[in-house]
Formats: C-alpha cells, structure tokens, sequence
C-alpha cells in the first residue's frame, strides 16, 4: 500500500504538469523483497522409502514478501514541439538543456518559453537569466534570431520599430547580421540522475556528472518561434490512477481480511 501511495503521487504530479513547457514525466520502480520458501510442515526429521529418503517439509512453492520504492527517476523522452510564433520562445528537439542562471547558481532546463526581461536580457519567466557561452545573452525586440545550432544573430542595419525590419524579417532578407553569442546548451553523462528543483528546473549530482557544453555537431536544434510540450499523455496517465487505486483497495481488503480472521481467532482462543 505504501509502494502504491509513492506511485501515486507521481502520477499526479505528472498529470498536474500535462501543460508545462518542457515538463518530463516521472515514473516510479519498485523492487522486491526477497521470497521466502514455503514448505509443508507435517512433521519433524526425515522419512524412508524404497528410493532412499525424503524430506517430510518439501517446498510446495514461494511467497511474496512485498515491495518498496526502489528508485524514482525522470523520462527524459522527447516532447512534441508547439508553434507560439513567440520570438523569444525556444524548443529543443533531441538531448540537451538551456543554462540558466540563478541565485543557487547554475540551473537547467527544457523549457523554452522565454521572455525579454526590463535590461533587455533573455530571461525566464521566473527573471532568471538565459545564458550564452559568454554569458547572459542581451538583445533587443524584432532584432535578432537564433539559428538551429544555437547561434544568436542580431541585425546591424536596422534599429527597433523600423518598418524595413518587420519585412526583412517576414521574407528572410535579414543584412549585416553579426554573431551575438551561442546559447549554452548542455548535457550529462547520467541525465537520469538529475535532480529536480521545481519551476522545470534540474541540478547536477554527483550520480550525474557535471554539465558539459556540448559541440555544434552534437547538441540538439533550436527552433525559435517553437516550445516543448510535456511529454505525459494523460489517457495513459489517467489508466495508471485508475490501476493505482484499484490496487491499494486490493491490498487494503486483504489487510481488513486479515485483522477480521485474526480477531476470529482470537474470539475462539478465549472460549
């Protein structure tokens, strides 16, 4: 019953993140404790027979000892990429994760959804900075792009609000572009071992390993104008409440069934 309670929390966690950007599921193991041999106890010692001799408490099978929560660990399958036509919103489609900075230092994220903060700097929608290679990334609204490999281009010949801009922009005749920065896109050697920090951010363990920037041919492509969903389908997830509930009122009547027998017993002892 209590390897169902820890099982059920995390189906409701993940059903109440169905519409998080860049929310990854968690899925609840349990092992087994080990079964122990049942055997027919008739009487003591051993008997002969015309083979040889037998032992007169055969195993006549095993029995389960229960389980507990063995480990409860982070699907990091890919999410279906949504269109926002929002500038400063980013998906990533394969393995990897923004770098954002916060006050408990460096933190890490598939979500996307991005704003522009009041210094001009991309941000979070908790305000916490987007890093680049080089730092927190600064641009400006209607100026800049950021390429499938991550680089941020902004554009040199027009300023904020020009018309000439917009259409540029609309018909992909952007001119002067400079590089800007590269975002700073991360993974980990054991990403399951990340640690969850609330707001869809995760933090490096020792289990994991440190986050390592990975190289333009190995990082995941960023589409801007895009976010990752969660990646929890909440039919499935509504199947395993449903499974979850039956079997805790399962082992809840066996329980029940147990004490009523017991207080029989004991009722018959005392007459």
């Amino acid at each position: 019953m209590r390897a169902q309670q820890w099982r059920l929390d995390a189906v409701a966690n993940n059903l109440s993140n169905v519409n998080t950007d860049g929310y990854k599921k968690d899925i609840a193991a349990f092992k087994a404790f080990p079964e122990l041999l049942m055997r027919r106890m008739d009487d003591d010692g051993v008997y002969q027979h015309p083979f040889g001799s037998a032992d007169v408490a055969p195993i006549i099978g095993r029995i389960g000892t229960g389980v507990e929560l063995n480990e409860l660990y982070t699907d990091f399958q890919q999410g279906a990429l949504k269109q926002t036509d929002n500038e400063f919103d980013l998906g990533l489609d394969g393995k990897g994760f923004f770098t954002v900075s916060t006050p408990w230092g460096e933190r890490y994220t598939r979500n996307g959804s991005f704003q522009l903060g009041k210094e001009g700097f991309l941000e979070t929608k908790e305000g916490y900075q987007v890093l680049g290679e080089n730092g927190p990334i600064q641009i400006k609204a209607n100026n800049f792009q950021v390429d499938k490999q991550g680089h941020i281009f902004i554009n040199n010949e027009y300023n904020d609000g020009d018309p000439e801009l917009l259409v540029a922009r609309e018909n992909n005749t952007w001119e002067e572009t400079i590089l800007l920065d590269t975002l700073k896109i991360v993974d980990f050697y054991r990403d399951r071992y990340l640690q969850k920090q609330g707001s869809s951010f995760w933090r490096d363990t020792d289990v994991s390993g440190p986050a390592e920037i990975l190289d333009v041919e190995n990082r995941p492509r960023v589409i801007q104008g895009f976010t990752e969903a969660a990646n929890v389908d909440p039919v499935l997830e509504m199947v395993h409440m449903i499974e979850v509930n039956r079997a805790y009122e399962a082992n809840q009547k066996v329980i029940q069934t147990d004490d009523s027998m017991l207080g029989t017993l004991i009722q018959v002892t005392k007459v």
